[in-house]
């Protein structure tokens, strides 16, 4: 949804197609590379073959991460902590085991983690607009496509593209692409009618209906699925993100409520730090003798919900306080 407003902050600047296209892979490959790191701490680390126990490993990565990609003020000497931060990833790295003491592994792809899955989203939805720019129609056609994706892929019927799934399987899948391809299209609506709102909304809030109607029809034939990445689950997911977002916009831009939603600024204008920070406060956590999360529990639902929304708000105000410090990822 963001990407035609940073276009069009970086035409501003007059960068050409090269460096456009510059900037999306560097910033596709650094959410590759997180998201395969964290796929390996929580999926494939080895604490034995490795010699360093999974606590120590994981906060120094994150550290790393947080050198590397961190917003340093300009003109500052802080920004050498990079040098820092890409030295310990490649230790870490480096002495990484995985697997089993019979089939000890490297670092492996997997499923790419999450910013992973986020970083060929973007990358698919970056190239479309740097080439159709705000063509609405062919981007729709685009969008089209990947969900043809998707449905041939669940279908089984994409077998002649093994040959380059093992790299770009998640474009190949649809699933991604289809979702965040949703938001391009969103965003160039809002981009469209940035002064007539209610004309954005007369779009916006039948394309989410009609998401969820084309949900539910895909049902007959595709489960609702995350893990499958199904197009009935991908559908869903687009129609009520396009109908949620259609909500905030009229509460927000149109009626002038933004004061009840304040509370998840921070969050909203810190969202990579927001989404990692709380990584390192669970590792170090879980490392402690005695139960801390106490909410995390089987026998009350409520204990769960109440306990789970407090742990997100402090995580939100503690994105806020690194943000008040100087940390603050950008990619």
């Amino acid at each position: 949804l963001s990407i035609p407003f940073a276009f069009a902050a970086r035409a501003k600047m007059k960068e050409t197609t090269a460096q456009l296209s510059k900037h999306i892979l560097i910033r596709t490959l650094s959410l590759l590379i997180i998201g395969v790191f964290m796929y390996n701490a929580s999926e494939n680390y080895n604490a034995e073959l490795t010699g360093l126990s999974k606590t120590i490993w994981v906060v120094l990565g994150y550290i790393s991460v947080f050198l590397i990609w961190n917003k340093y003020p300009e003109g500052s000497k802080l920004h050498y902590l990079k040098y820092a931060g890409i030295a310990i990833m490649i230790v870490l790295a480096i002495i990484f085991k995985g697997g089993s003491i019979e089939n000890p592994t490297w670092l492996e792809k997997g499923w790419w983690g999450i910013l992973g899955l986020i970083g060929w989203g973007y990358f698919t939805a970056a190239f479309t607009y740097l080439f159709l720019r705000d063509l609405l129609l062919p981007t729709v056609l685009i969008w089209f496509l990947f969900l043809g994706l998707n449905i041939l892929s669940q279908s089984g019927m994409t077998g002649f593209l093994n040959p380059l799934k093992p790299v770009f399987g998640v474009i190949l899948g649809g699933n991604v692409p289809l979702i965040v391809i949703s938001g391009l299209i969103v965003g160039i609506l809002l981009k469209k009618y940035r002064t007539d709102y209610f004309g954005f909304l007369q779009r916006t809030v039948p394309i989410g209906l009609a998401c969820l109607v084309l949900a539910f029809i895909l049902h007959n034939w595709f489960i609702l699925s995350k893990i499958r990445a199904t197009p009935s689950w991908g559908m869903l997911c687009t129609g009520i993100s396009i109908l949620v977002f259609s909500i905030l916009f009229y509460m927000i831009d149109i009626k002038e409520k933004s004061k009840y939603f304040t509370v998840f600024k921070p969050a909203g204008e810190n969202s990579l730090s927001t989404y990692l920070a709380p990584d390192i406060v669970y590792y170090l956590i879980w490392s402690l003798p005695f139960q801390v999360l106490v909410y995390k529990q089987d026998e009350s639902q409520i204990i769960a919900v109440l306990g789970s929304l407090l742990w997100a708000f402090l995580m939100i105000r503690f994105a806020a306080f690194l943000a008040k410090k100087g940390i603050r990822l950008k990619l």
